[in-house]
Parts: C-alpha cells; structure tokens; sequence
C-alpha cells in the first residue's frame, strides 16, 4: 500500500502493486506471492477489480452495495457486489459509453448514453430498450417528479425523453453553443447546465424556463491568475438545497489535496459518506484510493481504519521522499529554466518535481565554495582517523552517566570474554527505545544519598567513586578538545587497579559504616526538628460540632478512636457486657445474634420528656378518678 501526503493530508493507494493474470493456477500464484515482496504486500479488496483495456466510468449505486464500471475492448459494463467483494455479472455493449446512471437503487434499471448518440435502458435480466438523440451527447440527468431524462451535449438545446410517456418533449433552448455538464437538485427540483463559454444557467422544470444565470469564467479569472485560454465548465454537483460546486477546465479553486497516478484518469466517483475514492484510469487496472480525512471507510472494507492507524503510528517514507520541489526562482538560481519541459522536471502546482540526487548534483557544481567544504570534510576525516588510534571518548547521557559507564564497561568486559559465544546475547539498555527515557528525564535520576541504595549497594561507593573519577577524566578531556585541535594521549581507562567485590569482610565492613553515617545524620535531622519545635508557637485550632450533638470531652472520642482500632471480636465481647449485644444458639446449630442500636443524647432527651409526660398523665387521671368517687355535700336542690 502507498502512503502519499500533500497539504498535511493523507492519501492511502489501495489498488498499487502488481495484479496476477487470471490464467494462473493457486499454486503458481502462492508460488509468486512467498517470492516477490510487491505481490504479497498488496491489498486486493475487490477480486478482479479490473477492465480487459481501458476503464472510461465508474459509479456506485445509491445502496452502495454495487460498483459498476464501464470500459474497453470489447466495450462492456461490470458490476461488482461489495458484500461478496466479487464480480456479479458483466455485459457487453455496443458501443463506447460516454456516462451512465442508475435510475433504481440497485442495478435493476440503468441508463447508458453511448459515444454514437444511442441512449440503452437495461433492466435487471439485461438489454431492454434503445433510442436515439439528434445531436451527439456529453452528460445527462434524471429528473424523478416527472420522469424526464434532461441530455446536454454538442448543442445549444437540452434534450427532453419522458420514461412514463415514452417520448420527447419540447427540447430547452440555451443561450450556450454547447453543454457540456448537467445535474438535478435533489430537493427543489432545480436543473442546472454547465456551458463552454463559462456560465452555468438554471431552470426550472415545472414552468420550462430559466431562473438563473451565473458567470462563473468571469468571477474566476483574477489579476493574480495566468489563464491561456476561457475556462469551460467541466463539472457540476449540487449540494443539499443551497449550495452547488463548479469546476472549470483551467483548473481555478482552492486545492484540498490531489492525486497524481502513472496513467490518465477518466472518471472519479466519491463512495457515499466515506473517504474511499474510485477512479477510473486509461490502463486495466481501478484506482482505490483512501483518504481518512474526507471520511471514515466504508462497511465492508471498515479494517482500512485500523490499518491506516497502525500505519500512522509507525510511518513510512512517503511518495515525494526522492524528490526535491523548486520553484521557477529556484531554477534560475541553479541555472536549470531550460530543462522546463523535460522529463527531469514535472510541473506541479506553482514549481516543480526533479530527483533529489540532480538537485545535489547541480547544487554541489553550482556553489563556488564547494572546494573549500570538500576541503573541510577531509580534514575533519583525518581527524576522525586519528582519533580512533586514541581514546575513545564515550557520549555519555545528561542523566544517570554512572550507570551509563558501568553498562558500557559490563558491555566491554563481554565483547572481550572468552565465553561470550556460549552466552545468549541480550539487548544493550542504552540502545533500547524502552528504556531511553530513563538517561533523558531527570525525573529518573538514582539517588545515591538515600537510605536504601546506600544500604543495598554498600559497596558500590568504592566502585562509583573510581567511575566518578573516569567521568572526571572523560569532561576534562572533552573541554580539552574543544579548545585544541589535537590533544595528547590520555592514559586507558583500565589503567587503575581493580580490587575485587566479593570479600565478605570488606562488605561487612562498609555495611557498619553505612549504618553508622545513617545513624548520625538521623540524629542530626532529630535535632533539628526539636529546634524547630522549639521555635514554633502553637496556634489553637477550632473545630466545628455537628448539629444534634453535645460536646464532652476529647476523652469521648478519643475513646471512640480505640474502639475502632480494636478487632470485631474484642468489639463484640464489649457489646455483650454492656447488654447491647446477645449470642445465643439455636436449635438447628447456628448462632443467632440480637442487638440493639445505640441511641444518641437527642433520642434519650425526647424518651425522657415522653416518659415524664406520660407520669404526668397518669397522675391527672388518678387525682380525676378520686374526685368522682368522693360523695358531694351541701343541699338537695328541689
């Protein structure tokens, strides 16, 4: 697959590379595809995605389930099914076609405008009808209220054919000599052709008449532009209700991206509501092109969007990497205007393409002090040379250069041991992508003065200041050579005695010093906080108590910590001697457990107050009931 990038977008070719013959046996072409790299790297999503000679149209259906494309010799249309990626049935024709449309969503009704004026309808079994019109034809639309097929071509009238009729009507008359393209809008109706001097006019099909007319050559042609000849509409798309694209033959608009494939193309069709672009070309072979930014791909092929991400993150060289873009100024400069025209030179927008190696080529001959860079090179060369008789200077990292030197050193003592054969080689960290960061972000600096390194690598301080030294020598030696051309040798880093590590009484040792300078400075940083104690004045803090709640005491909560920091059990057996909790056994075995909820000092304050009411009650009623029972004195009253 070819990646190509133009204006920050991204171009994916999905049909480069080598096709196979189709008289090939499975054999010769697994044969072929374990053989040649171009073979087994190419993507084949449509089998036999192809014409005999020449592919003139393309289009898809409105399902977007088919793809149907017309070509030569013998002429013929191909429709292809993307469900089953295959071809589904292939018709020869009469003639060339100029275009063709689908009338119905599917293939089941298609329309082909033939170079020799015929008009053929086909239907789903094949060949159904045939016609002809007066003057030879370009381009044609379908107009689906009233079933008018509008053709425009080498005349100024617009050819009317009604299908529900099955005849002509009145043809409209335009004020162009010729029509070259045209196109119904699909929500009002409108019919719009485009003309050879420029203009584009638009009418309207119910009252037959003109509603419009734009300019479009006139507006396009600016003081800035170098045309040579009248811009000609060349294409025209509606889109949506309000807007409408013109394209006219000299070129003119803003360019988005392009295309440039070895052979002409014919034919371009946009896959609906995709990136995937098709193009018909003057060779056998489609075009497939993918371009993420315009869409995401379609349906059936929905991989191409993962595989364009794995490929962006891992990026190849793309198509321009061999070549240098110069701009007319640039060959002036190099003395190169008069290769304008040539095959060393291939126009593309405002300059050119040539091959980087001529560029450097003509660059080196052209610049007068090239002698005198040439001349530099070789005694930087002689330099290098001797240089290498000499110590070598390591290009240590900014961060972690012990650790780098002691893996260059362990890597030295491997090259030169005997037994490095027998030894599986493993990755060098230096050089791994994994672990680059680690000499880069001083975030990932070793600290040699905390307690654990210390402690675990008791013995690396007497190796780390003999590193200390040679990281010493190595920048002395490297300022040195910066100020000087050539320096005296300098003695081998080797050459100091080495003792070895693995005396036990040398570790324990070093492992007692350590603890004894970490037992100093804790000391030390203990006196220090005391100090600063010492000199700090408390400040009282205020808490705040939540509403429902009486304060008593720190003691309560402090209280409550404990409790909490005490296990389940110990919880347990408290709860059952204060009577909140019960364990009993049951009779099938198990334990049953009873609690009751601790009641806060509101709920104690309301069950007192209830409790003193209801005495209250009590006492009214027996002082009420005592009253009636006592006889009443006094006089009977007559």
């Amino acid at each position: 697959m070819q990646v190509s990038s133009l204006n920050e977008v991204k171009i994916y070719s999905l049909s480069c590379g080598k096709s196979l013959p189709e008289w090939l046996s499975d054999r010769k072409k697994r044969a072929l595809q374990k053989k040649d790299v171009d073979v087994r790297r190419r993507i084949e999503l449509i089998q036999d995605f192809e014409m005999p000679t020449v592919c003139t149209t393309i289009k898809v259906s409105k399902d977007g389930q088919y793809i149907l494309a017309t070509g030569t010799y013998k002429p013929r249309v191909r429709c292809y099914d993307t469900y089953q990626l295959s071809l589904k049935f292939e018709r020869c024709l009469d003639s060339e076609v100029v275009t063709f449309e689908t009338l119905s969503d599917d293939y089941s009704k298609i329309v082909f405008l033939h170079n020799d004026r015929y008009i053929e309808f086909h239907s789903q079994s094949g060949f159904y009808y045939k016609t002809r019109i007066p003057k030879f034809g370009r381009d044609f639309s379908y107009h689906y209220p009233s079933c008018d097929l509008y053709f425009v071509g080498a005349s100024s009238e617009v050819y009317r054919l009604n299908l529900e009729q099955g005849r002509f009507l009145n043809p409209l008359q335009t004020d162009a000599a010729e029509n070259n393209v045209c196109d119904v809008n699909s929500v009002h109706g409108l019919f719009a052709t485009g003309t050879i001097e420029g203009r584009v006019e638009c009418w309207d099909p119910r009252t037959r008449g003109r509603v419009g007319l734009l300019d479009c050559a006139l507006s396009s042609v600016t003081a800035d532009s170098e045309i040579n000849s009248l811009p000609t509409i060349s294409a025209l798309k509606f889109n949506g209700a309000l807007t409408m694209a013109v394209g006219t033959s000299t070129g003119q608009g803003k360019i988005f991206t392009s295309l440039e494939p070895e052979h002409d193309i014919n034919d371009v069709c946009l896959y609906p509501n995709s990136g995937m672009l098709l193009t018909a070309n003057e060779t056998p072979k489609m075009g497939i092109y993918y371009i993420p930014v315009l869409g995401p791909a379609p349906r059936w092929c929905s991989f191409l969007d993962n595989l364009t991400e794995e490929l962006e993150e891992n990026p190849e060289s793309t198509v321009y990497d061999d070549y240098k873009f110069v701009t007319k100024k640039d060959l002036e400069n190099l003395g190169l205007t008069h290769l304008i025209g040539s095959p060393f030179l291939r126009a593309y927008m405002h300059g050119f393409f040539m091959d980087i190696r001529l560029y450097h080529k003509v660059k080196l001959m052209v610049n007068p002090f090239a002698f005198e860079e040439y001349r530099k090179d070789k005694i930087r060369q002689k330099i290098e040379e001797t240089r290498a008789q000499r110590v070598q200077l390591k290009k240590l990292p900014k961060v972690n250069k012990e650790l780098a030197l002691k893996l260059i050193e362990e890597e030295e003592e491997k090259q030169n041991s005997t037994w490095k054969k027998k030894v599986k080689s493993l990755p060098n960290i230096l050089t791994d992508d994994r672990f680059k960061v680690m000499f880069e972000n001083p975030d990932f600096q070793v600290d040699e003065e905390s307690e654990e390194f210390r402690l675990l690598n008791p013995l690396v301080s007497k190796i780390s200041e003999k590193r200390k030294k040679k990281l010493r020598l190595l920048e002395q030696q490297e300022l040195h050579e910066k100020e000087e051309e050539e320096e005296p040798e300098g003695k081998p880093s080797d050459a100091e005695s080495s003792e070895s590590s693995d005396d036990e009484k040398d570790w324990v040792a070093e492992v007692r010093k350590q603890r004894r300078l970490l037992q100093q400075e804790e000391k030390v940083k203990r006196q220090e906080r005391l100090r600063e104690d010492r000199q700090t004045v408390l400040k009282p803090q205020f808490y705040e108590i939540k509403a429902g709640e009486e304060f008593r005491s720190f003691r309560d909560s402090a209280t409550k910590q404990k409790l909490m920091n005490k296990t389940l059990e110990d919880r347990l057996k408290l709860e059952a001697k204060n009577g909140t909790l019960s364990v009993s056994d049951t009779t099938v075995g198990s334990k049953q457990l009873t609690f009751t909820l601790k009641k806060s000092e509101q709920q104690k304050k309301q069950q007192e107050a209830a409790k003193l009411h209801r005495q209250e009650r009590k006492t009214l009623r027996r002082s009420a009931g005592h009253l009636k029972s006592r006889p009443r004195r006094g006089r009977p009253f007559h």
